[in-house]
């Protein structure tokens, strides 16, 4: 190591969705930018190991499904034969071009990209350490006006399920797919389980779902969950509620998943095990103890509206900084986190933070849920459209689907919208849009939707919010 010392305005620490827009919007308005990151190609865990393959496996489990449905559209397709190696060669495909184009625009913008870890020596320096065989020349440290912390997040593995296994999987093992076992146990019913599990169960696995509290993907509305549910329950072998997974125990001829609690039974044995109960902050190891940062009860850093630390010169974004864990969320708060360093009025002041779960059907929403309103005891009026009366729907074959809007009486103000059903997750954007812009009912409602596709369920729920919906009756008071 030559002991070259660095000097920039902003460092960036993690080279995810947060990092790099962080990174390249801070050169943007004209800052010298370093991007420091411990893996050699960009994009973190949710192009490497998170959103990105998740959703290229999820594409092909809907076309397989899809071809098996067709059976009722009077088309026959044979069974598909799953070549893994094809199709885990096909999804790192896709993940090495995006984290290609990544690094090509980091040069584009003069970002200078390094490969190491970093840790704070103090408030205005940063210590790398270095892979072995990254060649000489290599800077040892780096001086700083402004730092920006992206560190992320890793899958949660609470003690009682750290088998010495590799058959026992957190979320980023499964998405490397090495193989299709016939049994597979997913602990826990939220959007990672039931999207891998959903993978899993097309390519041929038989699926049990295991979740402790009393419903699939806790939080979210009961109504946007109910048609998942029910489909899912063909999907799946079995899916037990308010069930624990007492404890795991690895076997010649599988792993032992001991339950305790609803009406599962005692004992399980699977070829594979994928714990998917959660992710916890990325603060450890970094030093921030060296700076007058704080790292709350729960991991996370502290932040203000405009993400900056209790150091003055230290922000963070992303899964760091606090929930929700969303991509999307950190590469808003990444470009606050610039704008702010580079002098301009800028805070985090978002009232809709979309969330999608890409299962089939997706369930999206933003802004206030159904849910929160009955917990805060704030009085709203629901106006729900179900897909049954969606023409683009059934020529879809999927009817099942339903779009919602939260309105707020008397002004008749958009506070939230929630869709389950085919391609949720391209709708919710309008609904984000609504809400941020303080539309009421009535914008949305005399705004010409297309004809026919989903969308229009977006109008004709504000259509029922005013009570002269075109393809719902409802009768007048």
């Amino acid at each position: 190591m030559s002991g070259r010392n660095i000097d920039t305005e902003v460092v960036v620490i993690g080279a995810g969705p947060g990092g790099y827009a962080a990174a390249f919007h801070a050169a943007q308005l004209g800052l010298r930018t370093v991007l420091v990151n411990a893996e050699e190609r960009p994009g973190g865990v949710c192009l490497r190991r998170g959103c990105i393959p998740s959703k290229a496996l999820l594409h092909v489990a809907k076309l397989v499904n899809e071809a098996r449905e067709a059976r009722a559209w009077g088309i026959q397709f044979q069974e598909p034969k799953i070549d893994v190696s094809s199709l885990r060669a096909w999804k790192d495909a896709v993940v090495d071009r995006l984290s290609g184009g990544i690094a090509e625009l980091a040069g584009r913008h003069g970002v200078e990209y390094l490969t190491a870890r970093a840790r704070f020596r103090d408030s205005g320096t940063l210590d790398l350490e270095w892979p072995e065989a990254s060649g000489a020349d290599r800077p040892s440290s780096i001086a700083f006006a402004h730092a920006i912390v992206a560190t992320g997040s890793s899958p949660a593995m609470p003690a009682v399920f750290r088998v010495d296994d590799p058959r026992v999987m957190d979320s980023t093992a499964a998405l490397e797919l090495q193989d299709v076992p016939p049994r597979l146990l997913v602990v826990g019913g939220g959007y990672i389980g039931l999207e891998m599990g959903t993978v899993y169960a097309a390519l041929g696995s038989r699926v049990t779902v295991v979740e402790l509290t009393g419903g699939l993907l806790p939080g979210c509305d009961r109504d946007l969950v109910r048609p998942l549910e029910k489909r899912l329950a063909k999907t799946f072998d079995a899916v037990w509620l308010e069930t624990k997974v007492d404890g795991l125990e690895s076997g010649k001829d599988g792993v032992t998943a001991f339950l305790s609690g609803g009406k599962a039974p005692a004992s399980m044995v699977f070829d594979r095990v994928l714990v998917a109960v959660g992710r916890v902050p990325n603060s450890t190891g970094f030093g921030l103890e060296n700076t007058r940062a704080v790292v709350g009860d729960r991991g996370f850093v502290e932040v203000d509206a405009q993400r900056r630390t209790a150091d003055e010169r230290i922000f963070a974004v992303g899964d760091v900084a606090g929930e929700p864990m969303l991509a999307h969320k950190a590469s808003r708060e990444a470009k606050i986190a610039a704008e702010v360093i580079a002098g301009q009025p800028s805070e985090f002041d978002s009232v809709a933070i979309p969330a999608v779960v890409f299962t089939d059907p997706e369930i999206a929403w933003c802004g206030l849920t159904e849910t929160q309103a009955k917990a805060q005891g704030l009085e709203v009026e629901v106006a729900r459209f179900p897909w049954a009366a969606s023409g683009r729907a059934l020529t879809l074959d999927r009817p099942e689907g339903m779009t919602k809007l939260l309105v707020e009486p008397g002004t008749e103000r958009v506070l939230g919208v929630g869709v389950v059903g085919s391609g949720a997750g391209e709708l919710i954007a309008e609904g984000v849009l609504a809400i941020e812009m303080a539309a009421v009912a009535r914008d949305v409602a005399d705004s010409i939707h297309p004809h026919p596709t989903l969308s229009e369920t977006l109008m004709e729920a504000a259509e029922v919010a005013l009570g002269h919906s075109t393809h719902v009756f409802r009768q007048k008071r």
